[in-house]
């Protein structure tokens, strides 16, 4: 249990996911929700001005995703003490929190139980990735990544096209279909024309298979923009 006050800063694109975790916080004695914010870039103004306890904060979102916002935010403060927040779980999903700056990854239909464990792991400044893993399972999976995957993830971008790779940094943003086609001025069937042939050329069978090599290969993908 908490046995202080946690000031708490949630980061969503989706306003009625952000309100549901904000009113499942609400009614606990210990915890203040002191702000909100809706994409990357506002987290992080918001993160300075309002100097919480704690962040819980979407992996994909506009402007600027979620993970890159809290590698600013750990490179200007490294205390910071951050939960994501996602759909997808998985060692990609792990990796990329830790490697960030965050301690802990919660699947987004994580029950109120579970929350209020993250958050007290993690106010503490221990990591939490769920009750299955354990921090030497945490650091293996960091070492066995770091090893092995990173770079044949990596190399298979150069199969891409220009157009692919900018249809895949928007995806690891947390940009839908219809904002990748306004963004890059081209139709919604283009950009999922774009996505399939992504999926074919790289061998991925799933949505959560992309979104976990997007979020992967996004700052390969940033380096590689003129």
């Amino acid at each position: 249990m908490l046995n202080r006050l946690v000031k708490i800063l949630i980061a969503d694109d989706h306003e009625l996911f952000r309100k549901g975790i904000i009113s499942l916080l609400l009614k606990e004695d210990k915890i203040k929700i002191i702000g909100e914010a809706n994409d990357g870039k506002d987290l992080i103004y918001k993160y300075f001005k309002l100097k919480p306890d704690l962040v819980i904060t979407d992996i994909s979102m506009p402007e600027i995703s979620g993970i890159e916002a809290v590698r600013i935010l750990s490179k200007k403060d490294p205390d910071v003490k951050v939960i994501f927040l996602s759909m997808y779980d998985g060692d990609d999903y792990i990796y990329h929190s830790i490697k960030s700056g965050g301690l802990g990854l919660i699947n987004k239909n994580i029950s109120k139980q579970e929350l209020m464990i993250a958050i007290e792991y993690v106010s503490n400044g221990k990591k939490y990735f769920g009750e299955k893993y354990t921090e030497e399972q945490i650091n293996r999976i960091v070492n066995d990544y770091e090893e092995h995957s990173h770079n044949s993830l990596t190399d298979n971008i150069e199969q891409l096209t220009n157009k692919e790779k900018e249809v895949l940094t928007l995806l690891a943003e947390g940009l839908t279909t219809s904002e990748i086609a306004d963004k890059m001025y081209i139709g919604q069937r283009t950009v999922e024309t774009h996505r399939s042939n992504i999926m074919e050329k790289l061998n991925l069978k799933s949505y959560p298979q992309l979104m976990k090599y997007a979020i992967t290969v996004a700052n390969t993908l940033k380096k590689q923009q003129p």
